[in-house]
């Protein structure tokens, strides 16, 4: 019989819809956050350079001495901030990384705050640790931007972490540095530890990134390779852990991810070296198609109510479409050939909503719009009839 751990975990919305969407003909994907860039010609180089030369053993559980500096080096040239790369552990991915964090912090029982709407997985890598959730809602008519006076009516004596995302999945919004300074003070106030999930950084198109670590060292930050140098299936991500407890990370990490790919992380130390060309242009694409997509939005007769300052998400109301978030999502999937995640996955407060990826072409997007467009107008005339 499963664990009630296991029996626990929901599915993650964005994989089903996206396997539903390939079993069919012509469909746009705009449900999941895959990156339509190649992966930088230097960062495939250097992994084959690598397989080449023999690097296929494994490495430290914290990761290649030398990807370790490198990071390092990016958020020294980033942000102005001095990490040690005794305290970086790479992973394979972000949601091992998390994963990490949740295991080395949390007890069966502990409080973990989030945001609502929340990255879909956050609640399951909670409960896999037997954390207990709480929520902090957030509002389109602010842009989806967390409040300190709505954390500060959540965070209490009994919490344990406070987990932040920006640029946020699914909504696209960004902390500023001073909202990020207040929630670091209120934590500490708390005596709760802060979890930042970084790892869309770089993909922010209006003010800068913060970092966390620009005000504590007291804090857990997760971050990664897929988003900003399009190497998702490269599956290459890392963690800053505050230097106590970076010996109980790599202990779990030594008995359940053994290392991240050893090639790989050689492919992850020339992205960030030479990256921040490619960044920028992806960058800029990403802007153009945001306000593409937003405009269209309005056309469709359909409301958001906040414009996203970073990832590549939009949170679209549905609300004044027959039937829930679900319905709408699988009307657009079967009658306009455009898959889009539902809101429920996110929280509640985005039950109402779609979650939109534009994290593809314009001409995609153009042709997924003018779908949207003609379906809509095919249940306008069937209602007027």
């Amino acid at each position: 019989m499963a664990s009630e751990r296991a029996t626990r975990t929901t599915p993650f919305a964005a994989m089903d819809v996206l396997e539903r969407a390939n079993r069919m003909d012509d469909v746009v994907h705009l449900e999941v956050g895959e990156p339509d860039f190649e992966t930088p010609d230097a960062v495939t180089e250097a992994a084959v350079a690598a397989l080449r030369a023999g690097e296929t053993g494994y490495t430290s559980s914290k990761g290649k001495p030398e990807l370790r500096r490198a990071i390092s080096a990016y958020y020294d040239r980033r942000y102005g901030v001095d990490v040690a790369p005794e305290r970086i552990v790479v992973t394979s991915g972000s949601s091992p990384a998390l994963l990490l964090a949740f295991s080395a912090l949390v007890d069966p029982g502990d409080e973990v705050v989030l945001t609502d709407p929340y990255y879909a997985c956050y609640p399951n890598f909670v409960r896999q640790t037997g954390g207990r959730i709480s929520t902090v809602p957030l509002s389109a008519d602010e842009g989806f931007r967390p409040r300190v006076g709505e954390f500060a009516r959540t965070v209490s004596s009994e919490t344990e972490a406070l987990l932040l995302n920006s640029p946020a999945n699914p909504t696209g919004a960004v902390l500023d540095g001073s909202t990020l300074e207040e929630l670091v003070a209120l934590a500490d106030d708390a005596d709760a530890t802060v979890l930042s999930d970084e790892v869309y950084h770089g993909l922010t198109y209006e003010g800068e990134d913060h970092t966390v670590l620009e005000y504590t060292d007291d804090a857990f930050v997760i971050d990664g390779f897929s988003k900003r140098f399009s190497m998702t299936g490269w599956r290459l991500g890392w963690m800053v852990a505050p230097e106590e407890y970076v010996g109980h990370v790599n202990r779990i990490a030594q008995n359940t991810l053994i290392c991240a790919p050893n090639f790989v992380q050689s492919g992850g130390v020339a992205a960030l070296e030479s990256g921040d060309d490619f960044l920028a242009e992806v960058r800029d694409t990403y802007r153009e198609r945001r306000d593409y997509l937003v405009s269209e939005v309005e056309d469709w007769g359909l409301s958001m109510g906040y414009t996203p300052g970073g990832a590549y998400y939009l949170l679209v109301d549905v609300s004044d479409l027959p039937g829930d978030a679900f319905d709408a999502a699988d009307f657009f999937l079967e009658d306009a050939g455009v898959a889009m995640t539902p809101g429920p996955d996110f929280g509640t407060n985005a039950e109402e909503c779609l979650r939109v990826s534009y994290a593809n072409s314009a001409e995609r997007l153009a042709e997924a719009s003018e779908r949207i467009q003609r379906a809509l107008e095919r249940v306008e005339i069937s209602a007027a009839d």
